[in-house]
């Protein structure tokens, strides 16, 4: 069984993505959540981590870390990791490595805070490219290869790396296209994001940097957190 170390699930996009995909595909693991460090202690993740950063899967002797590498890893042991179809796999393959590098302007004003509704009078310019960009790409997946999911009809790492885009949509009432704004009520009305989202509303944990990120171009309208 693998066990896969993560962080917060309010606030952690990266450890969302191979947990969501293990999730979906049914590939079995244990799950170790382990919080954000506070301001002055020391870094947790060190302990399983080689890089102090998660995720994290773990294989008995073996350590992959990256979302990316776990995403491989596991593709070599399950094929439905990524699309059956050549084409396919490889524009599903260019779509995650993309959103991996890529798209700072976004995720540097709109973090991930599930659980937190989020309102921005005007996105800045670079927000609004990332935007266009994400829009054109999942509009383009989901036309070429026929939906309802980015690579096909099978739920994929591509949309797994995607999966926290969904949630950032959903904090920040983000501008897509009709035809983007279904794909993510999609993602959100998976069972596997709803049962992350119910977590993440349940943690009791509150990260003070993360929580400036969040407000430091917006303005807080509803917090549905519960913990």
């Amino acid at each position: 069984m693998f066990d896969l170390y993560i962080a917060n699930k309010n606030y952690s996009s990266w450890s969302l993505r191979p947990w969501v995909l293990m999730r979906e595909l049914g590939i079995g693991f244990n799950e170790t959540l382990v919080p954000f460090a506070e301001p002055n202690q020391p870094n947790r993740f060190t302990s399983f981590s080689p890089t102090g950063k998660v995720p994290c899967l773990v294989d008995g002797a073996t350590t992959v870390w990256d979302s990316l590498a776990i995403s491989e890893y596991l593709a070599e042991q399950f094929p439905m990791v990524w699309p059956r179809a050549v084409i396919a796999r490889a524009w599903a393959r260019c779509a995650s490595a993309e959103m991996h590098s890529g798209f700072a302007s976004l995720r540097d004003v709109c973090s991930m805070n599930c659980g937190i509704r989020v309102r921005i009078a005007q996105f800045p310019a670079a927000v609004r490219r990332d935007l266009t960009r994400i829009d054109s790409l999942w509009n383009e997946g989901l036309s070429r290869f026929g939906g309802p999911f980015l690579a096909g009809e099978r739920f994929t790492v591509v949309d797994a790396f995607f999966a926290p885009v969904a949630f950032r949509v959903q904090t920040y009432s983000a501008p897509l296209s009709a035809t983007s704004i279904q794909y993510v009520e999609r993602l959100l009305a998976l069972s596997s994001m709803r049962a992350w989202y119910e977590a993440a509303l349940r943690e009791p944990w509150r990260e003070i940097e993360h929580e400036r990120e969040t407000l430091k171009h917006g303005a807080l309208l509803q917090d549905f957190r519960t913990g």
